[in-house]
């Protein structure tokens, strides 16, 4: 089974623990809607490339960690298109789910889904040391210090430290994907965080450049919202050039960051692959 098959079969197991007996039907309708149809998934194609670039011997501990991930990264969107956040009102082409289900219940589903990543680990069978590192990991990646939700709440300062807010908010899942993917396979996951904080920065640059120069058919969601928001900006802060200079030293870097190991060819046409596909369709040129 090809990774994205065991990516998205991993993601219906997951949901279906909502869709039971006894759940509330439009929260378990809510948490599928967050998760599908699916998006890029490349926090769980990262950790599935890393685990395989490790020598994966625990299928089902990678592709735990793969759903945890993404399960973290939609609760992130569903949250961050709140109206108390960037008021979004379309995600990935269509309504927010707090536009479809209302904003108490789009809350819920957020909460919701960053409790099934856990129990989505917990279910794995593997080492105790191995589930261990795992569930730090994750969980390291969403609380504080250095989580999505410190990353989110850097917003809510009256001054924001730039590369704090991005390590945070964006950095933090692409870090633990990388780890993840390490410590899925019982390799040490220390080494690849490096990679992880690279391809972080470098996908918070491209985000920025496609808020400043995508147009929403494109990308799915609403445009001009760093402006809109006054939120920091590597585009505001370094020009278009520059954040296209700057987003191609990162591919470089994470390359080149990456430890030895035999099965590296997939991770690096992965994060090759990535950088081009999130330049904005007119920069693309320019960052050729």
């Amino acid at each position: 089974m090809d990774v994205t098959n065991r990516i998205e079969r991993a993601l219906t197991d997951a949901i279906g623990l909502a869709a039971v007996t006894g759940c509330p039907p439009r929260l378990a309708e809510a948490m599928r809607y967050a998760v599908f149809p699916r998006g890029a998934r490349v926090r769980p194609r990262l950790c599935h490339s890393v685990a395989a670039a490790c020598g994966e011997d625990n299928p089902a501990a990678t592709e735990a960690a793969g759903a945890a991930l993404e399960l973290m990264h939609c609760a992130s969107l569903v949250h961050d298109d709140l109206p108390c956040f960037d008021g979004a009102a379309t995600r990935r082409g269509r309504p927010s789910v707090h536009k479809a289900f209302g904003e108490p219940l789009a809350v819920l589903t957020g909460d919701a889904l960053i409790v099934l990543a856990f129990q989505t680990i917990a279910r794995v069978t593997c080492a105790p040391e191995r589930l261990a590192a795992l569930t730090m990991t994750i969980g390291q990646a969403v609380g504080v210090p250095f989580g999505i939700v410190a990353g989110q709440a850097w917003e809510c300062e009256s001054e924001i430290n730039l590369a704090h807010y991005h390590r945070s908010k964006t950095g933090a899942l692409f870090v633990a994907a990388t780890a993840a993917g390490a410590a899925s396979a019982g390799a040490d996951p220390e080494p690849w965080r490096l990679v992880g904080e690279k391809i972080g920065e470098a996908y918070q640059v491209a985000d920025d450049l496609r808020d400043a120069a995508a147009d929403e058919d494109e990308i799915g969601k609403p445009v001009g919202q760093d402006v809109a928001n006054g939120r920091p900006s590597a585009v505001t802060e370094l020009g278009i050039d520059g954040a296209i200079f700057r987003l191609q030293g990162l591919v470089r870097g994470a390359i080149e960051a990456m430890p030895p190991c035999e099965n590296g060819n997939e991770l690096r046409s992965l994060i090759m692959s990535e950088a081009k596909r999130l330049v904005p369709a007119k920069l693309a040129q320019s960052a050729a």
